[in-house]
């Protein structure tokens, strides 16, 4: 028993006279009695905070000084598992995370006494001695190589005595137990960085012990099977320490003959997989050249499980053949006098691939080997062209197999069956299909155009063959693999693509799955369908025509966005139809809202390329039942379903103007050689977006009035002045000084952060202008001051609203700093805001603010209020940047300080050496953890550093480790 006393500790919660826990004594409560009372409160009582209360209690008894008196006790034989498992763990966690405290004198007889326990466990609670073997465990690896070199021995000598009363089966069983948790409690212990090296070698070298134990119990016919799982477990855990597969080579291969065996076929898969799995083991060519025939020979295991409907046999088989050919493929394919081996084991892994069923419902395991043509491929790729084309002679036939496979594993089930799954089945084929669309969309790389025109000639067959009807599933299948490549490689050059869009208006549409890959098809051709107009008649009505049916809604609505965006200057002819077909389906509400304004945005692109009368014209359509609803809705009392209305139609008009953009008219003018087309001017009078937004200016006004304080509608009026300025840039000048207006005042009775994003971007496009000068300068006055008085009453409650403050005078000082010449504007006020905000605990606040900082310190030579306040008060601005950088700040914000260190540095140097000085002259400030001479290296390195950022950033970061006391540790290492 422990009899010393380790660092005294308080304990968490008082033991009334009922046993029950309650508040905070003193730690001489963690009595063997408490601790039982407790751990029965936390099994047993119903009340959920007392069992809070007690995990808090017992998590604190734990750490305790007493648990090496108690623990001991809590291990008695006649207490609960539940009791006994308590004490083991205090046991593991005392030893795991307090090792220093336990004087070197006691390591042997904490050594003894776990030795003694474990052994009266091996025939007792499973769970009670797998936690006493971990704090054996730890304790060897604390004390291993130099305290305990020969750990691993003396634990296989001492339980391989006689004695004890206890079974030669139940002592190999915990001998078996500790040296798998040996290597799993290494994998986690918190040793430091150097022992941990110094351990992993010592690891290693024991080795030589554990191996030929192994061997000699899986291979004794009358080992039970007990022990022989307890083995592969073993051997599992220690390959994760890349123990050299030549060593293990035995061992591996004795796996594969546990394998037939039902109850050992999981632990002996599991074992062979990570054996060959650890990255070091490629450099054993010959064991793993050894493996191949070993793998192969599983074939017919593998057919059994398949035909017997055993799918965890097949996945086992399958997760070990691709293990080999995943980690090994390069290795395996070098060694070009073995290549039909190889040869066979990747058409066994095409087996695996091509499995029958339907993922995930019938089988699980063909997306296991999706990741092994991928790495196969780029093996392959990466050699020599020479090389390259001799493995391209044998490979090319087996990615054109692959295809097939693939495209036949991407069909779907029959609609009778489809119906029958549940919401995730669906879910996971879905992204089962993802996976193989990109595996596709990578082997394209290597079988380029050929590949194309083998999908082509196979949906041909199938669509113009009268004689013999195939599936809706087979022609999907087949679409989908044309999709998949068109989505992300440029098909434009393919000569298969007149033909597929030609076949398309053939094929029967009878099913919703088969009508959604039709128009996504579509969509990925949307490019090729700008380069060949011609060809839109075919396609856009199946597009219109799938519009109406609410099933096809994501994929109609994106497709049709698609062409729109790509072909816009050759769909005049069909935009009359277009705007009908879309506004009958808005106005039947068909869609879902997110497609809704994938539609507006449709439209947006659509109308960009019609004359401007045609654009007014339709718009007024378009637009008119909106605006109707909206003047109803304006006059009605605010409540939650009119506001998700209001909400609604903002939206759709702002994703409208979102895309409508007419001065992009001429783009695309100009062909071939031909000297360049100067674009032709834009068309004279107001843009037709200004002239909507002027005619529902007042409108928006008066529903502003009556939602002025509900931040989302605000968000959704100011989203569409913003996305229209972003759109028409100087084009919205007619409409700068009413708007300028409109923001001011919705900002100085309720201040709102996207009312600031809006005036931001207005700052960003009109200061520079003269004629827009004038409401810009007094739209910016007014914010500032608004947000000024807000500051004086506590800014805390509001850091989006600083956070854009800060951003709008960012954008000021870079735009127009002559907005900070006037009267008007307290620069002083300003600047302290921004002291204060850096003190924020808001990352994003934070940054903006440096961002300001670093726009205002450069102008301190051409703007004299700038000058003026930095010199009277750069010293505050300085305190608070070493405050946050000596720990009051979080790290990651750390680069954004150095910005503004830099920032002084450069501008405003001789104040700087000054302040500098004086700021770290006062004790303990940025941190009691830094001395003088650390202060002083730091401003020397500072003040040297007036050109190369980077180099502030590195010292900053090395000062702020230095300030957190975490300078020289792991966490810095990470950093």
């Amino acid at each position: 028993m422990f009899g010393y006393e380790l660092k005294r500790q308080t304990g968490w919660a008082n033991m009334e006279t009922s046993g029950r826990i309650t508040t905070t004594p003193d730690a001489h409560d963690f009595t063997v009695e408490n601790v039982e009372k407790a751990l029965h409160q936390l099994y047993y009582d119903p009340n959920i905070e007392n069992k809070n209360l007690a995990q808090k209690w017992l998590m604190q008894a734990q750490v305790s000084p007493q648990a090496w008196q108690f623990c001991w006790a809590l291990l008695c034989p006649d207490k609960v598992p539940e009791i006994q498992y308590f004490g083991a763990s205090a046991l593991h966690t005392k030893i795991s995370r307090y090792w220093s405290d336990i004087p070197s004198d006691q390591y042997e007889t904490l050594k003894t006494q776990l030795f003694s326990q474990i052994a009266c466990f091996s025939s007792g609670s499973k769970m009670v001695l797998t936690r006493l073997c971990v704090a054996l465990a730890s304790l060897a690896l604390n004390t291993m190589p130099e305290a305990w070199p020969g750990a691993v021995p003396e634990m296989v000598r001492v339980f391989q005595e006689e004695g004890g009363g206890v079974d030669g089966r139940a002592r190999c069983l915990a001998l078996l137990e500790l040296l798998t948790v040996l290597p799993e409690e290494f994998q986690t212990s918190r040793l430091p960085q150097y022992r941990k090296g110094q351990v992993r070698g010592a690891l290693g070298r024991e080795w030589g012990s554990v191996c030929p134990l192994l061997q000699q119990l899986l291979r004794r016919g009358d080992s039970p099977g007990a022990v022989k799982a307890r083995v592969l477990r073993c051997l599992s855990s220690w390959v994760l320490l890349d123990v050299p597969l030549s060593e293990s080579e035995g061992l591996v291969e004795d796996c594969f003959t546990a394998l037939p065996d039902p109850e050992l076929f999981d632990t002996a898969v599991e074992a062979i997989v990570n054996a060959i799995s650890q990255p070091d083991s490629q450099r054993y060519v010959n064991t793993l050249l050894k493996l191949v025939p070993q793998v192969l020979s599983l074939q017919e295991q593998l057919r059994e499980a398949i035909q017997n409907g055993d799918m965890e046999t097949s996945h086992g088989i399958c997760r070990i053949a691709v293990a080999l050919g995943e980690n090994h493929s390069r290795a395996l394919l070098e060694q070009v006098e073995h290549w039909q081996g190889f040869l066979a084991l990747v058409n066994m892994i095409m087996f695996c691939t091509g499995i029958p069923g339907h993922y995930p419902v019938n089988e699980t395991t063909s997306s296991l080997t999706l990741t092994f043509w991928y790495t196969l491929q780029d093996d392959i790729m990466s050699f020599d062209p020479e090389r390259q084309a001799v493995y391209l002679q044998v490979y090319r036939p087996v990615y054109f197999q692959l295809v097939d496979v693939l495209l036949h594993k991407a069909q779907f089930p029959s609609d009778q069956e489809y119906a029958s799954w549940s919401s995730d089945e669906k879910e996971q084929f879905r992204i089962y299909r993802v996976d193989i669309s990109d595996t596709l969309m990578y082997v394209y790389e290597m079988l380029g155009a050929e590949l194309l025109s083998n999908l082509y000639e196979k949906l041909g067959r199938i669509l113009t063959n009268t004689e013999q009807a195939s599936s809706w599933q087979h022609t999907e299948a087949l679409l989908y693999g044309f999709q998949s490549i068109a989505e992300t490689i440029d098909v434009n050059y393919s000569d298969v693509i007149p033909g597929l869009i030609g076949l398309i208006p053939r094929i029967s549409i009878n099913n919703v799955q088969l009508a959604d890959t039709v128009m996504f098809t579509i969509g990925a051709l949307a490019e090729w369908l700008a380069d060949h107009p011609v060809m839109l008649s075919s396609v856009l009505p199946l597009v219109l025509q799938a519009l109406g049916n609410p099933d096809l809604s994501v994929s109609s609505v994106s497709t049709l966005k698609k062409i729109c965006r790509e072909c816009k200057f050759d769909l005049p002819p069909y935009a009359t139809n277009i705007v009908a077909v879309s506004q009958e389906v808005l106005i039947k509400q068909i869609h879902k809202t997110s497609q809704c304004m994938w539609l507006m945005q449709a439209l947006g692109f659509l109308l960009s390329a019609l004359p401007v009368e045609e654009i007014l014209r339709n718009l007024h359509s378009l637009i008119t039942p909106y605006i109707q609803q909206l003047e109803k809705l304006a006059d009605e009392t605010p409540n939650p379903s009119n506001k998700l209305a209001i909400i609604h139609i903002l939206g759709l008009l702002s994703n409208l103007f979102t895309t409508l953009d007419i001065s992009k008219q001429e783009d695309e003018s100009g062909e071939g050689t031909a000297p360049p087309v100067k674009t032709a001017p834009p068309p004279p009078g107001p843009n037709p977006v200004v002239v909507v937004l002027q005619q529902v200016f007042a409108l928006i006004q008066t529903v502003l009035s009556k939602w002025l304080n509900d931040s989302q509608v605000v968000e959704a009026v100011c989203a569409i002045f913003e996305k229209s300025v972003r759109t028409l840039l100087h084009d919205f000048a007619p409409m700068v000084s009413q708007l300028s207006e409109m923001l001011g005042q919705m900002y100085s009775t309720i201040p709102q952060a996207s009312a600031l994003d809006l005036t931001r971007q207005m700052v960003h496009i009109f200061a520079s202008e003269t004629d827009n000068f004038p409401p810009i300068k007094a739209l910016f006055e007014l914010v500032t001051s608004v947000t000024l008085s807000i500051f004086q009453q506590g800014p805390r409650d509001h850091p989006d609203i600083v956070d854009s403050f800060m951003q709008l005078q960012a954008q000021a000082l870079k735009r127009k700093p002559d907005l900070f010449l006037s009267e008007s504007l307290d620069v002083k006020a300003v600047f302290h805001c921004g002291v204060l905000s850096l003190k924020f605990p808001e990352a994003p606040t934070v940054k903006s603010t440096c961002l300001f900082f670093t726009e205002l310190l450069p102008r301190c030579s051409d703007v004299p209020p700038v000058a003026r306040v930095v010199q009277e008060d750069g010293k505050l601005l300085l305190q608070a940047v070493l405050e946050a950088i000596g720990g009051g700040s979080s790290r990651s914000l750390m680069d954004q300080f150095a910005e503004v260190l830099f920032s002084l540095n450069k501008h405003c140097f001789p104040l700087l050496t000054v302040w500098l000085k004086e700021a770290l002259q006062a004790a303990g400030f940025p941190s009691t953890r830094v001395t003088t001479e650390q202060k002083d290296t730091f401003t020397q390195q500072i003040l040297r550093e007036r050109v190369n950022k980077r180099r502030v950033k590195d010292i900053v970061k090395e000062f702020t480790l230095v300030c957190r006391g975490l300078h020289g540790t792991e966490y810095a290492a990470e950093y």
